[in-house]
């Protein structure tokens, strides 16, 4: 039998707090009086509203995130990890972060469009633009609409560097364009990998690619020189936390450069969705695993203080560090990033591109 919610991360819609109405359970609905294997809720297909967005490169205010900048050519992620931060997001599109997160995405269709014209502001001076930051630009969509393809030309256009984080194999059709791109010393590229146990990935992220792709897609970015970071993200005590080692051995046998990592916490309504997952999937690591969340927020499931934030406090937390810092020197060596090269940017004239490409 399929678990509730199967090949979703939220269970459920929850309510939107900028909102006056709410969703409620109906107290007579009894399951057992539909007829045996029809589905009194059937899971919606995956459903896009193409919007014209009027601005694309956002100022990313956070000592915690090392990139200044980000874009984001979708709002909303069919990945569905039952973890991710974004989902407070959409409520702000009058959405909501359950199930409306990962089957109501936005598509911003003239984002390649807005980010031509943001380079070619004489105010623009040139830094690495992260993609995305908020959700992923590469999720399932991106094969019907390319605009992360789109995107990459227009960083290649204008020699702009560009970091990239996903958790999607999908990556590995793009890389003509990152061969260029790393050619010039204009790409970086973090692949999420949050746990080696394919049947937890599938139930904490279940519209990623598996993990033996992703460690696939690290070999083959590696081999054509794209340096590739790998985020273990987030670790959740009493589920992925034995993982590091191991996790942090595959990855560095994969090509992967560095490895980084956060801890969960449930900010915002994330409280809402992550906690009946857990329920569902994981009854007997309910407790155990909201206690030690808490333990590292000191005493919360969330904390929003910077510098604090992303990896706790306390003795679990401080265990967490070191069992990453020896995961590093142990697989990674003294590895330090490259930065990106940032003094052949061109800020050409509209309609302009690749008239005057002198190599």
């Amino acid at each position: 039998m399929k678990p509730k919610g199967h090949g979703r991360g939220s269970l459920n819609k929850v309510h939107n707090p900028f909102e006056r109405q709410s969703y409620e359970a109906d107290p007579e609905f009894k399951e057992s009086e539909f007829r045996a294997g029809e589905d009194p809720e059937p899971a919606q297909a995956t459903a896009y509203t193409l919007v014209q967005a009027k601005s694309i490169v956002n100022r990313v205010n956070s000592p915690d995130v090392p990139h200044g900048w980000s874009l984001n050519p979708y709002q909303g992620c069919e990945h569905g990890c039952s973890y991710c931060y974004a989902r407070n997001s959409h409520t702000y599109w009058g959405l909501d972060a359950g199930l409306d997160f990962e089957r109501q995405i936005l598509v911003k269709e003239n984002a390649p469009q807005l980010l031509a014209q943001h380079f070619r502001k004489p105010s623009w001076e040139p830094a690495a633009i992260m993609l995305s930051g908020n959700t992923d630009c590469y999720q399932p969509l991106e094969r019907k609409f390319a605009l992360t393809r789109k995107l990459l030309e227009v960083f290649l256009e204008h020699r702009n560097p560009v970091g990239i984080i996903t958790k999607n194999s999908l990556i590995e059709r793009d890389l003509d364009l990152l061969k260029e791109l790393q050619a010039r010393e204009l790409v970086q590229v973090a692949i999420t990998v949050t746990t080696l146990n394919e049947d937890l990935r599938r139930r904490l992220e279940p519209r990623t690619a598996s993990i033996k792709r992703r460690l696939r897609t690290i070999k083959v970015l590696s081999e054509i020189g794209v340096p590739v970071h790998v985020m273990m993200a987030p670790i959740i005590p009493g589920l992925n936390s034995h993982e590091v080692m191991p996790l942090a051995k595959a990855v560095a046998e994969a090509g992967a450069r560095n490895i980084s990592y956060t801890l969960l916490r449930l900010n915002g309504q994330l409280r809402e969705i992550f906690a009946p997952w857990l329920k569902e999937h994981y009854p007997n690591h309910y407790d155990k695993v909201l206690n030690s969340v808490r333990t590292v927020h000191d005493g919360n499931l969330n904390d929003s203080e910077f510098g604090r934030r992303m990896h706790g406090s306390g003795i679990w937390a401080d265990q967490v560090k070191q069992q990453m810092a020896l995961a590093r020197r142990k697989y990674f060596g003294d590895y330090e990033a490259s930065p990106y090269k940032l003094s052949d940017f061109r800020r050409l004239p509209k309609g302009q591109y690749g008239l005057f490409d002198a190599e």
